[in-house]
């Protein structure tokens, strides 16, 4: 596998293509023995991780635990401090079970390591080709630098795939993780509603939680992790996501830390299972985490925050986590999303709405369109 280092006669197009055209992806790379990382994936220097710019915050402070077990007015109350704040929570007691995550895990990682002729029949950049999809960086020939991940993505609901459709090695273990993942999900979309006042079934009446799609990301030991990322500093684009982690390590929430911002990482929590935790001797350190999205930022009139987080490259084990995006179903074309009604008032009032109203496809399609912009997506949809 040939992939130019960058020179004066560098090509950048030229080597995306080529490095696309092996449909190996990242793993690829390494399995060929690379020393350095080919310039593609360079990111520009002021987008790394900096001296000073990491702090050690205690883990509570940042993404706090919230039993569901506890009495209800308590966790509605967990929830909306922690929504209205940092946007990302675990949780304990969530009903999915340890053996259902270690086999998830346990599958995404037999994937990747099957020879490159298995994997390739699924490499495709077509989103609309098949249900389940294999490639590195959907927005490879759109971003500014490509990050050190490869990835498996499924289309589960509202129309779920055959298990023909899926990778043999993950046939077995991605039903019953997944809908494990959508109950979990129904449950926090209550919550949610509830914290902001509303009807438990508000959120899930606007069609949250109709639609899954899973995200499942191998990020390769990268020979040179000073130079890139395993995905650059981003919300996601959907109401909510439910993220599995395996305990390797290397993502990191921004955090506002008495004015400051600055990166935390979120650790592995031995024994721990996290939406993020549950004890757990399997196999693997599991941690599930719930990040809020900026969908929920923007029907929220601004109450429920998105949280910015990123992942890190490095030299040591593959890195697997397994993103289950939670998003609405029908009329993703065609139906308008803005503040809702309940939580604005009236332009002239105390709080008016910050938003327009988008539909999830207008919406998704500006996150892709990421480029080199460094403004806030969200910020895109403001009202002046």
């Amino acid at each position: 596998m040939s992939i130019a280092v960058a020179s004066n006669d560098y090509d950048r197009r030229r080597e995306l293509q080529a490095f696309d055209d092996t449909k190996a992806g990242v793993k690829g790379l390494v399995d060929s023995g690379v020393t350095s990382i080919p310039a593609i994936f360079h990111h520009r220097p002021d987008t790394l991780p900096q001296d000073g710019d990491v702090r050690s915050i205690a883990d509570d402070a940042v993404v706090p635990v919230i039993d569901l077990a506890a009495p209800r007015e308590e966790v509605v109350r967990l929830v909306r401090a922690a929504a209205e704040t940092g946007g990302f929570f675990q949780v304990i007691n969530h009903g999915v079970p340890s053996s259902a995550m270690a086999a998830m895990l346990a599958a995404v990682r037999g994937f990747n390591d099957e020879p490159v002729e298995t994997k390739r029949p699924y490499y495709t950049r077509d989103t609309s080709k098949t249900k389940a999809r294999f490639y590195s960086n959907l927005d490879l020939f759109q971003s500014e630098a490509a990050c050190w991940r490869d990835t498996v993505f499924l289309d589960m609901a509202p129309e779920p795939p055959t298990p023909e459709e899926l990778p043999e090695k993950m046939r077995g273990a991605t039903f019953e993780f997944t809908g494990a993942v959508m109950k979990l999900a129904a449950s926090v979309f209550e919550l949610l509603s509830e914290s902001l006042g509303l009807a438990g079934d508000h959120l899930a009446k606007m069609g949250c939680g109709e639609s899954l799609k899973v995200a499942c990301n191998y990020y390769p030991p990268c020979p040179e992790p000073h130079l890139t990322l395993g995905n650059t500093r981003h919300t996601d684009p959907t109401f909510l996501t439910v993220l599995l982690q395996d305990g390797v390590g290397g993502l990191q929430v921004l955090h506002d830390h008495g004015g400051d911002k600055v990166w935390v990482d979120v650790p592995p929590v031995p024994d721990c299972v996290i939406i993020t935790i549950l004890r757990d001797v399997i196999v693997f350190v599991i941690l599930p985490y719930v990040p809020f999205f900026s969908m929920v930022q923007l029907v929220s009139n601004g109450r429920l925050k998105s949280v910015e987080h990123r992942v890190l490259a490095s030299t040591g084990t593959a890195r697997i986590s397994v993103a289950a995006f939670v998003d609405v179903g029908k009329g993703r074309s065609v139906r308008r999303f803005g503040p809702i009604p309940e939580l604005v008032t009236s332009p002239d009032g105390g709080n008016p709405p910050m938003y327009r109203s988008v539909t999830v496809e207008e919406f998704i399609g500006h996150f892709y369109k990421k480029g080199s912009e460094r403004r806030a997506r969200l910020d895109y949809f403001k009202l002046e």
